[in-house]
């Protein structure tokens, strides 16, 4: 299965990057959401990709099984630095990558449900892989593809390559 092809529809979004899935009760039977952010990026997530949709030809949501790319972008936290004359200078136990909260698969979730939202696609529900579902510090911004030099994320869809007729998996 090749994953060469062009992606669908690609969009940049800046922001806080928040994860969805944890909600809390309220009292009455309600529940809201655990973290204040999802709000908002999930509203910057559905405003870029309306602006590209606005701009797309004839588009209507896509529909069939679909593949993503998202590349989530956060900045360091001061404590990743030095102090002083070294407060530009990144600290030798400063981790490579951002291996703590939010989780990647919440984060995932509310970028999804706002494509939905959006009219990216008909329902996140299509999604039938990930290429890249990854986070990284914006200091990667330049090193690696898709990591921005400020928060938020890239985000790409693509049309899901299947097996040819009688293919088999292993």
């Amino acid at each position: 299965m090749s994953s060469t092809s062009e992606p669908l529809l690609s969009v940049t979004v800046y922001g806080l990057p928040a994860p969805q899935g944890s909600k809390r009760h309220v009292g009455e039977g309600r529940m809201v959401e655990s973290s204040i952010h999802v709000a908002p990026w999930r509203e910057a997530v559905v405003w870029v990709m309306r602006q590209k949709i606005a701009r797309t030809r004839g588009w209507s949501p896509l529909t069939g099984p679909l593949d993503a790319a998202m590349v989530f972008s956060f900045v360091r936290p001061k404590s990743h630095y030095g102090t002083g004359r070294n407060a530009d200078v990144l600290k030798s136990s400063a981790p490579s990558r951002p291996a703590v909260m939010p989780d990647l698969s919440k984060l995932a979730r509310s970028t999804e449900d706002a494509i939905t939202t959006a009219g990216g696609y008909k329902d996140d529900a299509l999604l039938v892989g990930y290429r890249r579902l990854e986070k990284w510090y914006t200091t990667d911004y330049g090193r690696v593809p898709d990591v921005l030099a400020s928060q938020g994320a890239v985000i790409h869809l693509y049309r899901a390559e299947g097996l040819p007729a009688g293919g088999e998996t292993r």
